[in-house]
């Protein structure tokens, strides 16, 4: 299969190349992309018959040179048929990836390879997988690895709380005064999550951090608990509120995908409770069978979130089977006629408009029953 790029050197010439051939290290100033339209691509990705394996990665480190490291990288993922997103920054790098299963082992030499700093570096398989969780290469240099608002130049995001296994997790949490702290989004944390978590609720990551320090301002000295999906936001986490006079902060290693790999492998109790929300076309993992959410439009048990079919709209939601069918997968009755309208009267709809990050939030919005009438 020929994969096609193009990349701008210094003279800000445009070139296509094929495959990656060249050296990108020839061209400082270069960005290697896919220019294949997504529609085409994820096509490709569903025909594949090859198993993929989904798996998502990080670390803190130093980079000194963010675009010419995310540039290489870009070359040798491309060559072994990495789809997913990945992010470069000075601070680190950050990735959700899916492998063709045959080339798991050349992709784990690869970023073992890329730094000595990632040498063994662990890699979360994904709990629930189809490998059908990205179709695209997406690799991006970023401020940073993780949006996390703090500007504060004394802040060391190494100096993190300790790891905890799984089994070190669920012995620590019979102790009463162990404090657990959910560090994902509202979003998140509504479909599933630690028994007897606290929820920190907010949109972003960069919200949750100062609204964490006053949550617990009063604990300094107990047993603080933090986790998240991978363990990349829970580990920065940790280290905020270290820097933050906390004395015993501890982070659930790997995250609730490496918890819950560890738990069942080893047997022990489960403690995650409902799904494992994940950010690519899965939209969630299934952990237990207990669904703790509800639909957002008529209140019925539910826990599958979908985007609006409305592309203008793309609101982030829990929407039943019913609902679905009624409202033809979209949030309101005005979306669902748009939806319903051809292609080239939705894309002039949609020309010029920028609608942020549309998340539905309980405790904001209103009934999405009743914005639909």
């Amino acid at each position: 299969m020929v994969s096609l790029y193009y990349f701008v050197n210094q003279t800000g010439l445009l070139f296509v190349i094929v495959r990656a051939k060249l050296l990108v290290k020839d061209f400082s100033m270069s960005r290697l992309h896919n220019i294949i339209s997504n529609r085409e691509l994820k096509e490709r990705m569903l025909q594949e018959t090859e198993p993929r394996i989904t798996i998502s990665f990080y670390k803190y480190f130093s980079i000194v040179d963010p675009q010419q490291f995310r540039d290489d990288l870009y070359i040798q993922f491309d060559a072994l048929n990495v789809f997913g997103r990945v992010y470069v920054a000075k601070e680190g790098i950050n990735g959700q990836i899916s492998v063709p299963r045959n080339n798991l082992d050349a992709f784990r030499a690869t970023l073992y390879g890329a730094d000595p700093a990632l040498n063994g570096i662990r890699l979360n398989v994904a709990v629930d997988d189809d490998g059908k969780s990205f179709w695209v290469l997406r690799m991006k240099v970023r401020n940073k690895v993780v949006a996390d608002g703090i500007d504060d130049p004394t802040f060391d995001p190494s100096k993190t709380g300790r790891y905890l296994t799984a089994k070190e997790y669920n012995e620590i949490t019979e102790n009463p005064d162990t404090i657990v702290v959910d560090m994902r989004n509202h979003y998140e944390y509504e479909v599933g999550h630690f028994e007897n978590a606290i929820e920190v609720p907010s949109d972003t990551f960069r919200e949750q951090l100062p609204m964490a320090i006053d949550m617990l301002k009063e604990h300094k000295d107990a047993n603080i608990v933090m986790y998240c999906t991978g363990g990349i936001r829970c580990e920065k986490a940790s280290a905020y509120l270290l820097h933050h006079g906390f004395k015993n902060v501890y982070h659930v290693e790997g995250g609730i995908i490496e918890y819950v790999r560890k738990s069942r492998e080893e047997q022990l109790p489960m403690k995650f409770i409902g799904k494992n929300f994940v950010f690519d076309e899965r939209l969630g993992e299934r952990i237990s069978e207990d669904v703790i959410a509800h639909c957002h439009q008529c209140g019925a048990p539910c826990d599958t979130h979908t985007n609006c079919k409305n592309e203008g709209c793309h609101l982030l939601f829990i929407q039943c089977e019913k609902c679905a069918a009624e409202m033809n997968g979209c949030c309101s009755e005005h979306c669902k006629e748009v939806s319903l309208l051809p292609d080239d009267e939705r894309a002039k709809l949609r020309k010029g408009t920028n609608r942020g990050q549309m998340i539905f939030n309980k405790s904001r919005n209103h009934s999405l029953r009743l914005l639909s009438k």
